[in-house]
């Protein structure tokens, strides 16, 4: 029914083949993989993960990464680029609103259903301003999505960690209203969620209303935990930086009820895939802690698979 994968931004040290045959030895289905420029320079962490090169996509290459996945019974379940396309800095935007569209024809070439990726944010405005602002600039995004039948799945990761995130975030699509408007504004079905319940946890929200309230904008989902602290919550409050009082967790980790958030999966009949996405800092000592966080994950998340 579900189609257990894992985010690639992981194993930024390898290659898309070496990728691939991770996923293939230890009984993943998928892999969300990272398509970053190769010439990026954002240093965020997890970010700038280039496994597949868009702008390089010649026959001979699509030859060789649909050969790949074929030989070891590996599908691609999205192409992921997360940058801030809603930038203060126009220049910036511009490039990033671009690439996204090249991820887009770069899934289509591949053959990919999906695309991943953020709505962005000007961290300094107001929900409505950056709403204006999606409505400005999305659409054509869009468009050309719809043009090459591609999906895309919005991530609802807030990106508001640090001081250089505050006061708004840099990702617009943190919660079920702001999507009602999105969904408004742009009502064409190949735009959706990349949801990942985490987010909801230390947004003190409930992580299955959901799945429940937009099954049919599930195009893709994340499997992260998050650890809520409640005595660092209860000194700092939540309009401190949100790291201060919680942390991202392996599944099984942290604070997401994931017996009620497969449960409701399978009561929306979803079937897409469903992708761990490690970003726990206790389990990047070493790329053996990497390797042990993703199979550790699978472990914990396999109890709710046939």
């Amino acid at each position: 029914m579900l189609q257990l994968g894992f985010n690639s931004a992981i194993l930024a040290d390898f290659g898309f083949e070496h990728v691939v045959q991770f996923a293939a030895n230890h009984g993943f289905s998928c892999v969300e993989m990272m398509c970053w420029p190769s010439d990026n320079a954002d240093a965020r962490r997890y970010a700038g993960v280039t496994h597949i090169d868009v702008l390089n996509l010649t026959p001979a290459r699509i030859s060789e990464i649909k050969h790949t996945l074929r030989e070891a019974g590996v599908f691609v379940s999205a192409l992921g680029y997360y940058p801030n396309p809603l930038d203060p800095d126009p220049n910036k935007s511009e490039y990033f609103l671009e690439y996204i569209k090249e991820v887009i024809r770069g899934a289509a070439k591949l053959g990919i259903p999906v695309v991943t990726t953020f709505i962005g944010r000007d961290p300094s405005k107001s929900i409505k301003d950056n709403l204006a602002r999606f409505a400005d600039v999305w659409p054509a995004v869009v468009k050309v999505a719809e043009e090459n039948n591609i999906k895309i799945a919005i991530e609802n990761c807030p990106m508001f960690f640090t001081d250089d995130e505050w006061p708004g975030g840099k990702n617009l699509a943190i919660s079920p209203a702001v999507w009602d408007r999105m969904f408004e504004i742009i009502p064409s079905p190949i735009f959706g969620l990349n949801y990942d319940p985490s987010h909801m946890i230390w947004q003190m929200m409930d992580e299955t209303y959901p799945i429940y309230n937009y099954k049919s904008r599930l195009h893709h989902v994340h499997l992260k935990d998050a650890k809520v602290y409640k005595s660092k919550l209860d000194r700092v409050g939540i309009l401190a930086n949100p790291l201060e009082y919680h942390s991202p967790k392996l599944p099984g980790l942290g604070d997401v009820n994931w017996r009620a958030f497969f449960a409701a999966l399978t009561d929306v009949r979803y079937r897409g895939p469903v992708v761990i996405e490690v970003e726990d800092k206790a389990y990047e000592g070493s790329i053996k802690d990497v390797q042990s966080a993703i199979l550790t994950s699978r472990n914990y998340v396999k109890q709710f698979f046939a």
